[in-house]
């Protein structure tokens, strides 16, 4: 037992006074004589027996409620068995990612974990309240009741280790108590394992009892016909036994077809047909399960020709006259002694083909142009001035060329992963008919080809990034040294070459990925880009390259839907958000990776749990009361003890 005030027990020593009194109170008897004492001697025996037992009573209630009254002073507690932490501070980390949107026993998962916050957190405990996007700090539930009623759920996965490096970083003099609430998808055990726990955090786990979730994918042109467009849609189910589900198609929130999908497998694709024009909408499908990945935006712009030049002599152009077609290409050939310089900042991609010297002036214009977004596509000739050919291409990356070798070499190799060839082939073909060349250049490269030769070494290599990208030959490819003219390769890759970093199809981007995005437009000087949505609008960050402005996005919206970009009060052209479906797989709930921590099933237990183990157990209301039944016994035996 512990006293808050020991030094209060001091006045224990008064118990003498109450003692002293006792044994030395003195009486004075007056001597009477009588006659005859024979009838009074047993009586007067009788009176002093009793008035003995009454005082020693008395002295005994006395001393016990001094005694009981001095101690209540004192204030003894019994110690609590996990007191050195009653002082630690607490920090509620809550998921509010997408599939809390599963639905339990008493609804939807975050729904439920909010109210039962806001019914069993004592009003005056002090905690942190974290989320997967909004941090509170030191607040209590009055203060945090309008934000924890109005909690949105987050584009954005649920990141234990960076919340915990959060809560790390917040200073403080005491210790933390930590509770998690999460169902626990996507949670790793490997993952959660390399986090330092300063102390092991109390895991509240909400099970979803639904876990059946239908979801969209994606969305892409599957087929570019006259007048058409086909459309189609990936879509996934996650769990078992799936009844139809409705699919419709919007195009300014107007139905325009509609279809019923039977999952027979995991994995559905529909078609839909739409007029080859402006698209701005969405496809919807009606499921029971998670509501965010039953809606995908997306966006068809209307077709821009893309500008295209080339810079060598006219007979060795004549085959990129035949790919890049009117139709789709602005195309321009010129021979290096006719060069506007002043029309290449205009174009989308230039193609160096085939020239013997690369004059500075060129060779500052194209830096210039390839910083500011452009494609650019190097083709060597056997003649190549090898120091100027490097010169350029130092300013690009690390390729660098080497002395032309005069063997003859077979293209067998297709990297099918590459950028440049992606959604160009639907199976790898490892055996078709081998393009050759009778001459190549040595050539170092760090970067990963896009075609290779029979001994491995690189006949296109490229350097991409997320502004514009180089393509740079190995080997002249008229048509005296190799047949790659005649090779049915030729047409997809100098189509992908022209086109990359356009807009060319479906445009649906995810929320949090931060890929750039390019707007063709001509800024006025201090003119700035706006996004706009139905509900809110952001300016993203925006860099001007030559003929296109690069758009950055970050963490914005925070919404998905359908959104315009305008420049000032004029619409450039439409844009579509869309959540990451990282959450659609509700299966993906380990439960496994919090069976080495402390778990609850409600926030009301570990604040009891708590509360038990760390508050010290005060018995001074005891000793008040027995001070009060002894002073009552005081009084009886004083009334009624003769």
């Amino acid at each position: 037992m512990h006293f808050k005030h020991p030094e209060i027990l001091y006045f224990l020593f008064l118990l003498i006074v109450p003692i002293l009194v006792h044994l030395f109170q003195l009486r004075r008897f007056k001597t009477s004589y009588f006659t005859n004492v024979r009838f009074l001697k047993e009586l007067a025996v009788q009176t002093r027996k009793s008035s003995k037992i009454k005082k020693r009573l008395l002295l005994a209630t006395r001393l016990l409620l001094l005694t009981c009254a001095i101690i209540a002073f004192a204030q003894p507690f019994f110690e609590a068995a996990d007191s050195k932490n009653a002082s630690n501070e607490m920090y509620i980390v809550l998921d509010n990612s997408f599939s809390m949107q599963a639905k339990g026993k008493k609804g939807e998962l975050l729904k439920r974990a909010v109210q039962e916050l806001l019914e069993n957190t004592p009003e005056n405990a002090q905690f942190s309240l974290l989320t997967n996007t909004e941090n509170f700090w030191n607040t209590d539930i009055k203060s945090s009741k309008s934000a924890l009623q109005n909690l949105k759920y987050s584009a954005s996965s649920f990141d234990l280790s960076s919340i915990t490096a959060k809560i790390k970083a917040h200073k403080s003099a005491h210790k933390k108590d930590i509770v998690i609430i999460t169902d626990a998808v996507g949670l790793q055990e490997a993952a959660i394992k390399n986090i330092d726990f300063d102390e092991k955090p109390y895991f509240i786990v909400p099970e979803a009892e639904q876990k059946n979730n239908i979801s969209i994918d994606s969305v892409y042109i599957n087929q570019t016909l006259e007048n058409f467009y086909e459309i189609g849609i990936n879509l996934s189910a996650y769990g078992e036994d799936f009844k139809p589900v409705s699919t419709a198609l919007y195009n300014q929130n107007k139905l325009i077809a509609k279809t019923i999908v039977n999952f027979d497998a995991k994995k559905k694709k529909i078609n839909f047909t739409i007029p080859k024009e402006a698209f701005h909408g969405y496809v919807a499908i009606e499921d029971n399960g998670l509501t965010y990945d039953n809606k995908l935006f997306f966006s068809i712009s209307k077709n821009k020709k893309t500008n295209v030049i080339s810079i060598g002599e006219p007979e060795k152009s004549n085959f990129l006259s035949r790919i890049y077609t009117s139709g789709e290409f602005n195309y321009n050939n010129y021979s290096i002694s006719a060069l506007d310089y002043n029309s290449l900042e205009k174009q989308n991609t230039i193609i160096l083909n085939e020239l013997i010297d690369i004059p500075q002036a060129l060779q500052t214009t194209l830096k210039a142009f390839v910083s500011k977004g452009g494609n650019l596509v190097v083709i060597p000739s056997e003649k190549s001035s090898l120091s100027s050919l490097n010169a350029l291409l130092g300013q690009f990356g690390k390729i660098q060329f080497g002395n032309l070798q005069s063997n003859s070499k077979l293209i067998t190799k297709i990297n099918f992963d590459h950028p440049l060839f992606s959604g160009v082939f639907e199976n790898k073909i490892t055996n078709f008919q081998y393009p050759k060349v009778n001459s190549s250049f040595a050539v170092s490269s760090p970067y990963p080809a896009v075609l290779s030769f029979e001994d491995q070494t690189a006949f296109v290599t490229s350097v991409q990034n997320q502004v514009s990208g180089i393509t740079v030959f190995t080997a002249p490819i008229n048509s005296a040294n190799s047949n790659f003219q005649q090779s049915p390769l030729i047409v997809p890759l100098f189509y992908k070459i022209a086109q990359n970093n356009q807009k060319t199809g479906v445009n649906a981007l995810t929320i949090g990925n931060n890929q750039p995005y390019f707007v063709d437009v001509l800024l006025t000087k201090d003119a700035i880009l706006e996004v706009k949505g139905t509900e809110d609008s952001f300016i993203p960050i925006q860099q001007i390259l030559n003929n296109k402005v690069k758009l950055t996005f970050n963490d914005f919206p925070e919404t998905a839907g359908n959104y315009s970009i305008f420049d000032k009060k004029q619409q450039v052209e439409n844009i579509s958000f869309n959540y990451k479906r990282t959450e659609s797989d509700l299966s993906q709930a380990n439960t496994n990776a919090v069976s080495d921590f402390k778990t609850a099933d409600t926030i009301s237990t570990i604040f009891n749990t708590l509360q038990t183990e760390r508050t010290d157990s005060q018995i001074w209301k005891w000793f008040v009361i027995f001070a009060l039944l002894f002073l009552a016994l005081e009084m009886a035996i004083i009334k009624f003890v003769k």
